[in-house]
Formats: C-alpha cells, structure tokens, sequence
C-alpha cells in the first residue's frame, strides 16, 4: 500500500477549500444571473448544484451506513441528519483529515512495518476517506461542473461577451474537473493492489486526455444547442439512454440494493455523456474506440451542418474560431489517449488470485468492503 504523505494532506485541505469556494462561485454566479433577469440561467446553476449534492449526500449516507454496520443507530441518525442539510462530504473531509494528520505529521513507520501495525491501520484508514471524497467528486463533476460549463460556454457563444463573474464560473469549472480526475486517479493508484506510482508525466497525460476531450465535446454541444434547443435536449437524452442500457447489460454490482444500484446506473449514464467511463475495470480498448469514435464523428457532423446551414450564425459567434478550437482540442485530446493508454496506463488491475473473488464486490465481506468498492468504480 502507498503512503499517505504530508503533501497528500495539504492537497486535501486545499481540497476542501477549493470545494467551499465553489459553492460561494455558484450562488454569486446565481445572483448576478438572476439579477440580470436571466431567471433560467440561474435556476439552471442551482438545479446542477442541487441535484450533484443531493445525489451526493445519498450516496455518501449509503457507504456511511454500509460501514458501520455494527455501530450504534445513534451515530448512524447523526450522520443521517447532517446528510439530510447537504454536509455530509464535510464529515468525510474531517475523517479524512483526523486520520491524515495522524498519519502524515504525528505517526513513524519502519520500512518494514507489517498490515497489523496500528499506523498502516490508519494509513489505509486515511486512503479510504480520501478515495471515498474523491469518488463523490467525480459525481459533483459530471452531475454539476460540466454541465455548468456547458451552460457558460453556450452563453458566451449566444450573447458574445461576458462579464467576470462569468469567467469565474469557467475557471472553477475548469479548475474542478481536472483537479477531480487526477485526485481520482491518485486514489485508483493508492487504493488497489499492484497500482503503479502515478507519475508527473502520467498526471499530465491523463489530465489532457480528459480535458480535452471533454471541452471538444461540450463545445460541440454548445454549437448544436445554438442551432436548436430541443435537438440539444434530445441528443443529450438518447446518449444518456444509451449510456444507462449499456450499464444494464454489464450488471455492474457497485451497490447493494437495487435501488442504490440503479441510481449508480442512472449517474453513470449522465457521466457517459461527456466522458468514458470503464465500470467494470476490464480491458476497454474496444469500447472507447467506439465512444471516442462517435464523438468524432458527431462533432464533425456538427461542423458541416453549420457550413451548409446557418450562415448568419456562423458570423455572430466567430465559427471559424470555435471550430478550430473544438477540432484542435478533440484531435489533441485522442493523441493524449493513445499516449496514456500505450506507456501510461495500468494495465493490470489487481493480481488474478486478489481479483478473482472480488473485482465484482462480495457483498457481506467487510474487510474487502473498501476495495471491493472501488474495483467497481474504475473510471479510465
């Protein structure tokens, strides 16, 4: 298992601090909209904010409850209170913290220290919390940041120019997602067996895959809903369709309950939109051929059809701009792919007799509870 260092602990707290931020961002941005009398825009940034929090707490309470089977119901009705007021990610900040800073300034190890040694305890204690923030990130991200990206980029498109709490939004939404992919990543590799130190370089690659590819994306779907509204809304609707059905035919065991399992489905389906998600951490390659390749292909069916279309248009937002941008940043962002995937990417997830037993989740088991949680939440 890897260590949890001090600068671990220090990107935890800014962590926090970043996500504390984006909360004020968001409702700032709010209220200017809704000053302006732009009442959907800002409904809209409290709708992604409301629904990324509350899908949040749920699941959140969920692996409270899981893990603490044993303890007491007062605890539990505690922890379900402060769920139900939105805070529950600040509870798992503070365990993250409390076993960080045990870990990282108060506790030594010898190099040889054996797994029943207390402080590897509360080393794999601190990893956990941290892993168990960072897959709640990567929800905020997709049900929250990117979508309100999406929003800020098409209102820059339509109306032609901004004000600063507007490149405020863009920055944080920038900022929150990438920072939520290599946090996430990180995680990957200190959580699971046989991970590989994720390096500089490795960082980098994996954060400009992801980065552009899904700012060529959403780009694209800011010029289509220039076009169109409703066609936006139901493009978006059929690859969420085809996002959750393919989630369905890979009987994905991320959960306990079916309910739970399905919501896990249904945001699956959401994050699939914008980016690849592996949920089964078996060999993709095929897979993300096809999605990668659709999005190629959809983009540049985009492209034409403001061509051939609507030319009025195509003046007012500078097209030729955001079409090398979107073009420049989606060819970028597949070589960034091949690169990771052909020298960066851990390719073997955990040993074939760890694995055997676990990669799909045995429920009932405790002491595997954590990893078998994150073997089923591989996102590549």
């Amino acid at each position: 298992m890897m260590k949890f260092t001090k600068q671990n602990f220090f990107f935890l707290v800014g962590g926090m601090i970043i996500h504390v931020v984006d909360i004020g961002v968001d409702f700032w941005v709010a209220s200017r909209y809704f000053s302006q009398g732009r009442y959907s825009c800002s409904i809209l940034i409290l709708c992604f904010r409301g629904l990324s929090s509350l899908v949040s707490q749920i699941f959140s309470y969920e692996w409270f409850k899981n893990d603490w089977e044993d303890t007491d119901t007062g605890k539990l009705k505690l922890v379900f209170l402060v769920h139900l007021f939105q805070c529950g990610i600040f509870i798992r900040y503070w365990f993250a913290l409390k076993y960080g800073c045990q870990v990282a300034f108060k506790q030594t190890r010898s190099r040889d220290a054996s797994e029943a040694d207390p402080s590897n305890f509360i080393q794999k204690r601190a990893i956990d919390a941290v892993t168990d923030i960072n897959m709640l990130r990567v929800f905020k991200t997709f049900l929250e940041t990117t979508p309100q990206l999406f929003l800020q980029i098409y209102i820059l498109m339509e109306h032609g120019k901004t004000d600063f709490y507007q490149y405020a939004a863009i920055i944080m939404s920038f900022c929150g997602i990438s920072s939520s992919m290599v946090d996430y990543q990180i995680s990957l590799r200190k959580s699971l067996p046989d991970k590989d130190e994720f390096h500089v370089l490795s960082k980098l690659m994996y954060l400009f895959y992801k980065l552009l590819t899904i700012t060529s994306w959403i780009l694209s779907i800011s010029l289509i809903t220039l076009l169109s509204v409703r066609i936006s809304v139901i493009l978006l609707i059929f690859l969420w369709i085809c996002g959750f059905t393919w989630t369905l035919k890979q009987h994905t065991t991320f959960c306990k309950s079916k309910k739970m399992e399905y919501l896990y489905r249904t945001v699956i389906g959401i994050i699939l939109i914008f980016s690849f998600f592996n949920i089964k951490g078996k060999r993709t390659k095929v897979c993300i051929s096809i999605y990668y390749a659709t999005h190629t292909v959809v983009t540049l069916g985009i492209l034409f059809v403001y061509l051939f279309w609507k030319p009025s248009i195509i003046e007012e937002i500078c097209f030729t701009i955001v079409g090398i941008l979107t073009i420049l940043s989606l060819l970028l962002g597949i070589i960034f792919l091949v690169v990771y995937y052909s020298h960066f990417h851990p390719t073997i997830y955990c040993r074939p007799q760890a694995c055997s037993d676990e990669v799909d989740g045995v429920a009932g088991q405790k002491d595997r509870g954590k990893t078998g949680r994150f073997q089923n939440f591989l996102m590549q």
